[in-house]
């Protein structure tokens, strides 16, 4: 770079302030929305990668095959005894399972902890950094706790909790002696842990050793990839000879195990969940990817028109003597300069806008600067060259006399018009194509918002501290009783499910009469009195369970014609029946009959990616029997009075348990926040992509306006209108913007068409979202290239005529 270079960057910042504005600032943003949308990406997939040597971590994943299942798919929860039953068959297997829960009592006050129970083998799969003892026998002893920093500072302020007690309840409350201290977790981890203590010896489930429940998680440590996946593929195997006593002789069409390497669960966590995230997260890292793109092809079209109005400027560099390699010296050298003051300004604008990301997605994101700048002085030398490459080489072959002669200055003819053209065309399509995806977004968004779930979700409050396994069921009765007779409460049920997906999630194949086979598999819900009152649930046809009849109630089983069941509309064509009606009072199951007295209206717990479920409910009288028991309030007034009133009844009735409780809109939330921070994501890209592109159609517009001042000139003086002026240039400005649409649409339709399929309750991909996008960007670019037009269409024939 040479000292002409500066000079002549300088003299373009000054004398064509508003190009500069333009072209930096266009610029800027692209960087700035790359930076943004890339710290997001890097910080979704960097989930376990701090933790050390993470890359032989793997995730035990049960795999359910059944026909008809809600819960086909993998996940990366196993049986308790699983792990047991694999170092039996494998030994020298290192490995550990994470069971959730824990509270620490404390004072006689019950708090809430993220503990969970491990096994002693824990620290040589987890190497969790430690701050206080040692790692390697931390865990040996069955009476030894290993708590967090903050866990510390909580419970034992300053002093060394090291060789201290604490009393955990998990099934019972027991005492512990601290025997160490781990680092705080990173935010980047799904490992949610304040307090580990040892699984029992014993086991502490009924189920431990049934396969077909899953009641933990199950991590295994190899020391290379090829060793995991040997393992893997000793499964089958393994889950023929193991699960045969639950499963029978075909268990692995049923139920099979495979790995997933750490690294790879925050990502690919369960179910639809799984495709949603990786979307998401692709999606948003290619939002990025593409405004970056639009904002150097906005540059390069700028800089390449430009440079063409500067051709007189070049030939008198020749004339007095600048070689060639000098001018494109100086073209590359001005290039290299702009993109340099435009990264830094694009780095000030993700600074700023940062915090208001962070809190428009709820997210922490900090530029890691050690990393940042040498990428952006990559993308300074490359994008640099790329756009002072062209025109250096361009205006530097022009010779000297010819352009001097020339009446006009060259552009590059035809083929440079047509190549700024295309360029604007990509442009406007991707800024499209991102507008269309946005409306999308945000239809669908507002859709799952307001849907129908079945049940009326306000006036609803969840207690879900009632699901902890210290509650006895009796205290669950006094507890349900005594906020049966809260002011505003109108109904309490119970049931092992409850809006929010925070129960048990179970199901069974239902034999159907005079078809072969096991039959479809269904969810069951067990349900307790006034349930479907209290969620206010349609009834389609038949009855509801009625507590006055002694045969609805399926704890005692005495029914002659078995269990009576009611069904969900969805389960109608699974189990067979044309309409409601033909369903009520059939028998279905097999050996285990379950006889239809109801159809009612499906209730939505769940994500809205997830289809409606097949779902048959039992009716337990004393539901507060029933294992997982949470209860569902329905109240009138304000929400959080009632929440306020239970919390005062359960620090009466159960101080020893911490208090949960949350509306069904907080519950619901959970399942919304993923795509509503996507889709505030991507409309900010999408926002300033469509800037960008104005700014490259402005720079077009600018360009072509300038050069053909002489034509309008003598359009004027033939007698063609200002009108006829501004038809002529803004008609000529659309077709690229009209061309646009023929990129923007395909991709826009596959893109948004992929998203929708991981919706179970979907909009429609109306043309509506199309043809309004492109009626956006047709404003938008009318707009954009009116005040050029008009400009240059009141302009007197003799000044354009004399205009040089």
């Amino acid at each position: 770079m040479n000292a002409s270079a500066l000079v002549s960057f300088y003299r373009a910042l000054t004398r064509h302030r508003l190009y500069a504005a333009f072209n930096i600032g266009g610029l800027a943003v692209g960087i700035a929305v790359f930076l943004v949308l890339g710290l997001y990406v890097r910080f979704e997939t960097s989930f376990e990668k701090w933790l050390p040597k993470s890359e032989g971590i793997y995730a035990v994943r049960t795999i359910w095959s059944l026909e008809g299942s809600p819960f086909n798919g993998a996940y990366p929860y196993t049986m308790g005894g699983l792990l047991e039953q694999m170092k039996q068959d494998f030994p020298g297997l290192v490995g550990t399972r994470i069971r959730p829960g824990g509270i620490v009592i404390r004072g006689g006050v019950a708090n809430k902890e993220d503990g969970v129970q491990v096994d002693a083998d824990f620290f040589r799969v987890f190497d969790l950094p430690m701050v206080r003892g040692d790692k390697a026998t931390a865990l040996a002893d069955p009476t030894g706790a290993v708590i967090s920093e903050t866990a510390a500072r909580k419970y034992f302020g300053s002093t060394d909790p090291v060789g201290q007690t604490l009393t955990v309840a998990v099934d019972a409350p027991v005492t512990y002696r601290v025997t160490g201290v781990f680092a705080d977790l990173p935010r980047n981890t799904d490992l949610k842990m304040t307090v580990l203590t040892r699984i029992p010896s014993t086991p502490p489930q009924e189920n431990w050793f049934h396969w077909g429940s899953t009641s933990l998680s199950t991590y295994l440590r190899f020391d290379s990839a090829q060793a995991a996946r040997a393992f893997e593929q000793k499964m089958p195997a393994f889950v023929k000879r193991r699960a045969f006593a639950d499963m029978g002789k075909d268990a692995t069409k049923i139920i099979n195990i495979d790995l997933l390497a750490l690294d790879r669960l925050h990502l690919e966590p369960e179910g639809s969940a799984s495709a949603s995230r990786k979307i998401t997260v692709t999606t948003l890292g290619l939002v990025g990817l593409l405004t970056l793109l639009i904002a150097i092809v906005n540059y390069v079209n700028l800089a390449t028109a430009r440079a063409g109005l500067r051709a007189r400027e070049v030939a008198m560099r020749k004339v007095l003597g600048a070689s060639r390699a000098a001018l494109m010296r100086q073209f590359v050298g001005e290039a290299v300069l702009t993109v340099a003051t435009a990264a830094l300004a694009g780095l000030i604008l993700a600074e700023l806008g940062l915090p208001l990301v962070n809190a428009a997605g709820g997210l922490a994101l900090a530029i890691p600067y050690a990393v940042v700048v040498p990428a952006l002085a990559l993308l300074v030398a490359v994008v640099g060259v790329a756009a002072g490459f062209y025109p250096a080489l361009l205006l530097s072959r022009y010779p000297a006399a010819a352009v001097l002669a020339s009446a006009r200055s060259p552009g590059g003819g035809r083929a440079g018009a047509r190549v700024r053209e295309a360029l604007v065309v990509f442009q406007f399509g991707l800024a499209i194509a991102f507008t269309i995806g946005t409306v999308v977004l945000l239809a669908q968004t507002r859709h799952v918002r307001q849907t129908d779930l079945g049940y009326a979700r306000d006036g609803l409050v969840t207690v879900l501290s009632m699901r902890d396994t210290l509650v006895t069921p009796e205290r669950r009765r006094a507890v349900t009783e005594a906020i049966r007779r809260l002011p505003g409460v109108t109904d309490v049920a119970l049931a092992n499910d409850v809006v929010g997906e925070s129960g048990e999630k179970n199901s069974d194949n239902v034999p159907l009469p005079g078809v072969a086979g096991d039959g479809p598999s269904l969810r069951w819900i067990v349900t307790g009195p006034r349930f479907f009152d209290t969620y206010g649930a349609r009834l389609i046809a038949g009855r509801l369970f009625d507590d006055a009849r002694r045969d609805d109630d399926a704890q005692p089983r005495k029914s002659a014609d078995g269990l009576k069941i009611v069904v969900n509309r969805t389960a109608l064509a699974v189990l067979g029946f044309r309409t409601p009606q033909d369903a009520i009072g059939k028998t279905v199951g097999g050996n285990r009959p379950r006889t239809i007295i109801g159809v009612v209206d499906d209730l939505r717990f769940g994500s809205p990616r997830d289809p409606s479920a097949p779902t048959y409910y039992l009716y337990y009288r004393e539901a507060e029997k029933a294992g997982t028991t949470i209860a569902t309030v329905r109240h009138l007034g304000d929400a959080r009075a009632v929440i306020d009133g239970v919390r005062d009844i359960w620090r009466r009735l159960v101080p020893q348990v911490p208090f949960e409780a949350e509306t069904a809109d907080q519950r619901l939330a959970q399942f919304y926040a993923a795509d509503d921070r996507a889709t505030r994501l991507f409309a900010i890209g999408a926002g300033l992509a469509v800037l960008i592109g104005c700014v490259g159609l402005w720079g077009l517009a600018s360009f072509n306006t300038a050069r053909r001042v002489k034509e309008i000139g003598i359009r004027k003086t033939l007698g063609a209108s200002s009108a006829d002026i501004v038809k002529l240039l803004v008609g000529q400005f659309l077709r690229p913007v009209l061309i646009a649409n023929l990129v923007a649409w395909p991709l826009a339709f596959v893109a948004m068409r992929t998203w929708l399929a991981g919706f179970g309750d979907r909009i429609a991909l109306s043309p509506l979202y199309f043809v309004g996008a492109s009626l956006l960007a047709i404003v938008i670019a009318v707009l954009t290239v009116l005040g050029q037009s008009l400009r240059a269409s009141r302009a007197a024939p003799a000044w354009a005529l004399r205009h040089d």
